[in-house]
Order: structure tokens, then sequence, then C-alpha cells
């Protein structure tokens, strides 16, 4: 495993696996809000890499290892530099694979830049991040109340049951959220809120990779129709996992959305 930087040498990049003749191209993981590059190495990295692809893993800047840079500032723009920076940096253009918000920045990211492929998993929708955050919020007021008085989201998500209650099923085991829970980065809610909510809203008109779009039958934070929606809105049809939570790429059942991507990613010649 390479853990070095690719592009901005201050941003954590986790690289496992070798590109083969029958994987060409490269896999570049984006992480969503509070998460880093460690909720892909747990299972994706490793899986992927195993399957003949170089599987690459950022944490976006004031994530994970990556340096703390004016997090109240940071906007959306600022978090698809990162995804460029690491994409620049690889042999060949890298198929983009974000999940919650890590998919609406891929969204922005592809609006810009040319790529073979995207896959969206559970991914903030084309119409924000405005009614999952209600979602979070309403879950528990006080921690939420907490929260929006400071600015940091970590609040409302910091402790193993309400990560529980926003990220997984029932059937996640207790001692891996909690192992989960104290890996939880800040999540600062300042330019990137506007961002995410109204300001930089994806435009899907001007993407023109195919999409894989999967969803999680037991999310919590973003609905089936929200997911439907986006997925209409790249032309496709969104998938979904039974008995799954929002962390797909962390829940027991993982390893099927997985194989999903690769049989897709497979079928395209990727």
């Amino acid at each position: 495993m390479r853990n070095a930087p690719i592009g901005w040498p201050m941003l954590e990049v986790i690289d496992k696996g070798s590109s083969t003749e029958s994987h060409p191209v490269p896999l570049l993981f984006v992480h969503g809000a509070v998460h880093a590059a460690w909720c892909w190495n747990e299972n994706f990295l490793g899986f992927f890499a195993d399957k003949g692809y170089r599987a690459v893993a950022l944490s976006i800047r004031n994530h994970g290892n990556s340096a703390r840079k004016n997090p109240w500032k940071s906007s959306v723009a600022d978090f698809v530099s990162d995804v460029a920076s690491v994409a620049n940096g690889l042999p060949a253009e890298p198929v983009v694979i974000g999940h919650s918000v890590g998919g609406f920045v891929v969204q922005k990211y592809l609006e810009m830049h040319s790529a073979p492929a995207g896959v969206l998993l559970a991914s903030a929708p084309v119409s924000g991040v405005s009614r999952g955050l209600l979602r979070i919020m309403a879950r528990h007021p006080l921690r939420s109340a907490r929260a929006t008085l400071t600015g940091k989201l970590r609040h409302a998500l910091n402790t193993p049951q309400a990560a529980r209650e926003n990220f997984y099923s029932a059937s996640t085991p207790e001692s891996d959220i909690e192992r989960y829970t104290a890996l939880l980065d800040e999540e600062y809610l300042g330019r990137q809120l506007f961002d995410f909510t109204m300001l930089s809203l994806p435009k899907p008109q001007r993407v023109t990779a195919p999409l894989l779009v999967l969803g999680a039958e037991s999310d919590a934070i973003f609905s089936q129709d929200e997911i439907r929606k986006t997925a209409r809105a790249y032309g496709t049809e969104a998938e979904f996992f039974p008995n799954m939570g929002h962390n797909m790429m962390l829940e027991p059942g993982w390893q099927a959305v997985a194989e999903r991507i690769d049989g897709w990613l497979t079928a395209r010649g990727h």
C-alpha cells in the first residue's frame, strides 16, 4: 500500500493496488461529511485492489490527515480542486466514486472535468443537502441545537447512538459503530453549508460521463425519492440495496455494493 501525497502535498491519499490489463482505469474515492479516506480503506480499497484495480482515496482538506486550511471558508469549489489535484496526479483519468456529500462533490467535479465514469453511493441529491440536514437535526434537537449554535456538525453525530441512527442499519455491530464514531471529523457549517444547500447545486446538463447511482433502502439521511430524482437527472435509474443504511461502504452488506460497482465497470471496459 502506498500512503503518499499525489498533487497537492498537504492532502492525505491512500493508494492501493495497481492498474492491470483487465482494469486499466484507476478509481478515485471521495468521502462524505465528517468522514475521511479511512472509510474507503476499511473495505473498498482492498476489495478493488484485489480485483486488479488501482484504488485511491483522498481526504479532502480539513478531514483525516489532510491539512487544516480555513475550514469556515472552505467551499465546494475547494473540495473539487482537491479531487482534481489527486486525479491529475494519476496516470489516466480516474473513475470518480463519491459517497453522500462526496457524491455531491463528484457531481460538481464532473461538470468541469472529463472522466470515464462516475459512481454515486447514497449521494447528496441534485436538490442539495437541506432535507438531509434537517433529518439529522430532527432526531436529537438538543445536540442539533448545539451544532447549529457552534456551526460544527459533529455535535449532532458524535455518539454511537447518533451515528447508528443516521449512518447504519440495525445489523451493524456495535463495536464497529463505536470504532467508526471515534474517527469522525469535525464539519464546519460555514461557506460550504451555503454551497451544499443553494449556491452551488449540481448542473446535470453539464455532465457527460455515464453514472451508476446506488442507494440504501434504509438510508436515514437521503430519501429514496431524492436518490431516484438524482438518477433521472443524469438519464439513468437508481438501484437500491435492501436492509442497508447510509454508510454503504461500511455496512455488513458492503461487498454486494462493491461487486455491483465492479460488474458495472467491467462491463464498460474499465
